[in-house]
């Protein structure tokens, strides 16, 4: 199975979020799996003076409305070992950022990425390596799908499909003057394909077109097809319910376990925990609270916004304080809730310590340190902190939503019996239900013998992308056959 995996960020290389994370991962993963995976991602400016080893691999012509245009490629390696191709352009890719800078996306984030899907097909006809299956990610890939059942349809009719959602709320909308930019028929600017409320819509596109669908949870393929989830796209969702599939993301475990992670004070494992130990003391004097070994310690890694509860953790902090616990937040967000939290540390200073930013160090530290960790998430589509929790032996309080329903086993009295529960999740998006869960931990913690088995049933968890990849090439093969069963 040869397996070209598009995506528009890809760790260690550029990132943003999630979605860097997964597409530096999962293609290592699908290696293993037996799968020939290469990688195709834009070559932006934080790439070229990251230090990496580029090297020329070629160029390709990039049709366009306006006249053709020339794309450069550059290759290197992940560290899990696949190919990685990147499209070069100064005019697109040559910035500060990704996607914007300042909050602002760039203006011209359509014609980007529409040239990045013209690229990537430009480069395969170009290079001699032909994939049975594209695999494409979110938004900024979306249109590849599009171009290869349409323009440029008699190239690819034996060639699968598979578009995964990461998050549906980011859906890649642009206003209907853009979209003749696209050099796609004008009969695709319809509410049947690509237009949405009049405007351009370019996932909705990608949803249309390719071969299988995919989200990053099972619960959240369920979930964005209702109005409450679906973010508009409920209706085109649910037409295509038979081709969606969930997928729970994967941990990388090479980089998120206490048992040979280098950036914690001290290493662990569920069969010695004293390492855990040291690493909340030092958590302790690292955000400034009191050295208490005995005091149940909650983090929080996290952007800094709604979607993830903070809003939540805000309104329960000062119960929390006075039931004894301790907090620790790291992240960066809105300006209304950094000032919130950071209000909250002045307030309870021993108690509540708050670093706004990111930092990989400290991330991991809060990880090892802490005794829970926090993801009430008004919407999860999958969650990675609370799988590394696991790992960490820090017992995840989450909302049931998303891969957070599909990875934490709430510690009810039956499941605790059963031996499967390895955290703490509640219902309604509100602070009295996250107060009740918090309040449950906080009882439980008081238990030892009983936080240990959580502890170490969170530890035991597999969750590696090695269990993920399985299933995708499970999904590669049926998109295959479902595309070479078409007539030409």
């Amino acid at each position: 199975m040869r397996v070209l995996f598009v995506s528009s960020e890809v760790s260690p290389f550029s990132k943003t979020g999630g979605l860097a994370d997964v597409s530096g991962a999962l293609p290592g993963a699908l290696v293993r799996a037996g799968a020939d995976v290469r990688v195709v991602t834009p070559l932006y400016r934080g790439v070229r003076e990251g230090g990496w080893a580029l090297e020329p691999a070629g160029v390709c012509e990039v049709p366009g409305p306006a006249g053709g245009e020339v794309a450069t490629v550059f290759s290197a390696t992940l560290p899990s070992g696949p190919q990685v191709w990147f499209v070069d352009h100064p005019r697109y890719f040559d910035r500060p950022g990704l996607y914007g800078e300042r909050g602002q996306d760039y203006p011209d984030n359509l014609e980007r990425f529409s040239f990045f899907c013209r690229a990537v097909l430009g480069w395969i006809r170009t290079c001699g390596w032909q994939p049975d299956l594209v695999h494409c990610n979110d938004w900024q890939a979306a249109l590849v799908p599009v171009y290869m059942r349409t323009v440029e349809a008699s190239h690819w009719d034996r060639v699968g499909t598979v578009l995964t959602v990461h998050n549906l709320a980011y859906q890649g909308l642009f206003g209907a003057d853009q979209f003749p930019g696209l050099g796609l028929p004008p009969d695709l600017f319809s509410p049947r394909y690509l237009e949405f409320w009049g405007r351009v819509n370019v996932l909705k596109g990608g949803l249309v077109f390719a071969d299988v669908l995919t989200t990053v949870s099972e619960t959240y393929a369920r979930e964005i097809q209702t109005e409450e989830f679906g973010c508009g796209l409920e209706g085109v969702l649910r037409e295509r319910s038979a081709d969606l599939y969930g997928i729970l993301n994967g941990a990388d475990y090479s980089v998120w376990d206490p048992r040979h992670d280098p950036h914690i004070p001290a290493r662990y494992g569920p069969e010695d925990l004293s390492g855990k130990a040291v690493c909340k003391a030092a958590l302790q004097r690292e955000m400034g609270l009191r050295a208490d070994a005995d005091v149940l310690l909650f983090g929080m890694v996290s952007r800094l916004v709604e979607q993830k509860g903070v809003d939540l953790v805000v309104a329960c902090v000062d119960r929390m304080v006075q039931a004894g616990a301790q907090l620790a937040v790291l992240g960066t967000g809105d300006p209304k809730l950094e000032a919130a939290l950071l209000r909250a540390a002045e307030a309870h200073p021993g108690a509540v310590g708050v670093r706004i930013g990111f930092d990989e160090r400290l991330a991991h530290w809060i990880e090892a340190g802490s005794d829970a960790f926090l993801m009430p998430s008004r919407y999860e589509p999958s969650g990675l902190n609370q799988l590394y929790s696991l790992r960490y032996g820090t017992v995840p309080v989450v909302r049931r939503t998303g891969g957070l329903a599909d990875s934490v086993v709430d510690a009810t009295p039956e499941a605790l019996a059963r031996g499967e529960a390895n955290g703490f999740v509640f219902e309604a998006y509100s602070p009295d239900a996250l107060w009740e869960a918090v309040a449950r931990a906080l009882a439980t913690y008081r238990d030892r013998e009983t936080w240990l088995r959580l502890v170490r049933s969170g530890m035991a968890a597999d969750f590696s992308w090695d269990r993920a990849a399985g299933r995708y090439v499970e999904l590669y093969r049926l998109a295959v056959a479902k595309r070479r069963a078409v007539p030409s």
